[in-house]
């Protein structure tokens, strides 16, 4: 008997103006909030109206803003040290991926012993409850607010960890599109694909299951039919709305499904070259779906069924094929760029190839790929990726 779980933040808030529930919701939680965020927010006036809502609560607050690039454990361990001198009992994230992954260690680690790195693979469960997390995403893209996972880099030895168990889930989540309006074009696209790899992957995943193919189809759909109108007009709210909301059900769907073959290879890239997350996955999707797409034909088919029901009679080869067309057409309209066009060296590329491709299989992510890779391949893979593009082939 095949059991599926679903686990979601106890309450999500949609919506524009969802904004202003936080100093409401965050009183039922605690009295103090660390805020997780960036000077971006800061500057945005973002931060600022957070504070607003929280005093009109009766809610005190500290600001942790040095969250200036994909987290590491450093982030983590510095705002855990201001989370136990301030005493706050409640952690709220305002931005992106990276401040929500951050807050998620920090709310974690806040109430439980031991390292971050050791919660990776299971090897540490969360025995006591996190201190309550609030997330909020300013960009349609991780989907971090609705999942039980958090991607934070060793520093140590240069490997993104990839944690999952049911304790990082946020307990709130708070999805305004309006947050995201002020996200830059080179942002919009990276996050965008970003949660298109997400529901693509869920739903080939061996993992998959109904609730994940209807949130997974669900997203598919909104952020192919949005994206770039949102990269072309950022002041555009149906678009931001459609985005961000498709951004949340592709994290749902990838939490409860899992991902693949792209977020097992793409964490290497960002550990050691630091390439935003979104990007990485935005470079290895094409070459990562025509490698995986004679094993998963009938689902790329299903999907383009469900995007396209005028395509009628069309055989699920062609079918599969127009999917993987109509993302190759999607990258290049973006102008997503290849590694070595990003500034990748090409001589260090080479000489990691063999820890990334270990590091990329010990993730465990590659097992849930409809067609399992060896290193020997994923190294073929990271190749292809360097050099490739996008060429448009017509169905």
């Amino acid at each position: 008997m095949n059991v599926a779980a679903v686990h979601l933040p106890k309450s999500i808030f949609y919506g524009q103006g969802s904004f202003e529930k936080i100093g409401e919701e965050a009183a039922k939680l605690g009295k103090k909030a660390l805020i997780i965020s960036d000077y971006v927010m800061r500057d945005l006036g973002n931060l600022e109206t957070c504070h607003t809502y929280l005093s009109e609560s009766g809610v005190a607050f500290v600001d942790f803003l040095e969250v200036a690039s994909e987290p590491t454990d450093q982030y983590v361990y510095d705002a855990l040290t201001l989370t136990k001198t301030e005493q706050c009992d409640v952690i709220i994230a305002l931005g992106g991926g990276s401040c929500i992954d951050t807050a998620k260690a920090v709310a974690v680690l806040a109430t439980n012993d031991g390292e971050i790195s050791d919660y990776m693979n299971l090897k540490t469960l969360a025995k006591v409850k996190p201190l309550p997390l609030i997330a909020i995403p300013t960009t349609a893209g991780t989907g971090s607010e609705a999942t039980d996972v958090t991607v934070i880099t060793n520093t140590s030895n240069d490997v993104k960890m990839m944690i999952k168990q049911p304790a990082f889930m946020p307990e709130i989540a708070i999805v305004d599109p309006v947050l995201t309006i002020s996200s830059p074009k080179n942002t919009t696209s990276a996050t965008g694909v970003d949660a298109l790899t997400h529901a693509l992957e869920a739903y080939i995943s061996r993992k998959a299951h109904p609730f994940t193919d209807h949130m997974a189809l669900s997203a598919i759909k909104l952020i192919t039919e949005n994206l770039l109108t949102a990269y072309h007009n950022g002041s555009d709210l149906e678009a931001r709305d459609k985005m961000i909301y498709g951004s949340m059900q592709a994290g749902i769907a990838f939490s409860n499904a899992s991902v693949c073959l792209v977020h097992g290879m793409s964490r290497p890239i960002g550990a050691l070259f630091h390439v935003p997350h979104g990007i990485s996955n935005a470079m290895l999707l094409p070459a990562v779906l025509e490698y995986t797409k004679d094993s998963c034909v009938m689902r790329l088919a299903e999907i383009g069924r469900f995007l396209y029901p005028e395509m009628k009679g069309f055989t699920d080869e062609a079918m599969a094929d127009r999917v993987v067309t109509n993302i190759l057409e999607l990258c290049q309209s973006l102008h997503i760029p290849n590694l070595k066009a990003w500034g990748v060296d090409e001589a260090e590329f080479e000489s990691v190839l063999e820890k990334m491709a270990k590091d990329a299989l010990d993730s465990g992510s590659p097992a849930n790929n409809p067609k399992v890779p060896t290193e020997t391949e994923i190294i073929s893979l990271y190749r292809q990726a360097y050099v490739y593009e996008h060429s448009l082939k017509k169905v």
